[in-house]
């Protein structure tokens, strides 16, 4: 291969990298924001969370758009095959990052319309754990940290312990205070999406580890009991 072509091949690779690196950033700050809208009521916010949706959408079909013409005009191979096929998966994985972070924002518009109860605390306790997440995830792709990725994927069965802790409180919660089962609910439908954010970082461990080692990870995910 002639070295412009090379330099050509390489550019390409590594702006498709960078789209994936800049979705990522829109996914975290979506993430971070539907949190914050929850903990301080903040509809604004939350509105600004389901506008901005559209923008990680668009950044997942560019680097669709990326990885077919790589495919179609390189036919890479070997490393910078999974170059390409990683920055797929994990677009695919924060598209539904930033949709369940838009759900948490929906679930924030409701909630604001009653009265604030205690346990929204624990919601955002269990957030910050999924977002603390996805930002090391992020930052072990960037710089092809494979340890900094299995440290994530070992740490899932944390928000899942977070997650069964929280479901037993507002069950709890609903039990004793029957005018409260509407907005437990809505909280409980945050959480749940929150795990599947945990998820969503652990399935790009996963693909972290396949682009630096070739392998996938040999073990069964890590998982708190329900």
């Amino acid at each position: 291969m002639a070295d412009h072509t090379v330099k050509a091949f390489t550019e390409e690779l590594d702006g498709l990298t960078q789209e994936v690196a800049r979705m990522g950033g829109l996914a975290e700050t979506a993430v971070n924001d539907s949190l914050v809208a929850v903990a301080r009521r903040d509809t604004e916010l939350a509105q600004t969370v389901i506008q901005r949706d559209p923008k990680i959408d668009a950044a997942q079909r560019e680097i669709e758009r990326r990885a077919i013409k790589l495919f179609a005009l390189r036919q890479p191979l070997a490393s910078d095959l999974r170059v390409v096929l990683t920055a797929w998966r994990i677009a695919g994985e924060l598209e539904r990052v930033g949709d369940l972070a838009k759900n948490i924002a929906k679930r924030t518009l409701i909630l604001n319309q009653s009265e604030p109860i205690q346990l929204t605390r624990s919601v955002e306790r269990m957030g910050k754990i999924a977002a603390a997440h996805m930002k090391q995830v992020l930052d072990a792709y960037a710089n092809r940290d494979v340890q900094a990725a299995v440290s994530v994927w070992n740490a899932d069965d944390n928000i899942d312990a977070h997650y069964n802790s929280l479901f037993r409180e507002l069950l709890t919660y609903m039990i004793e205070d029957p005018r409260m089962i509407s907005s437990c609910a809505h909280l409980l439908f945050i959480a749940k999406n929150l795990e599947r954010i945990g998820d969503h970082g652990t399935n790009i461990a996963e693909y972290i580890h396949f682009l630096v080692t070739g392998e996938e990870i040999a073990t069964q995910r890590p998982r708190a009991d329900a």
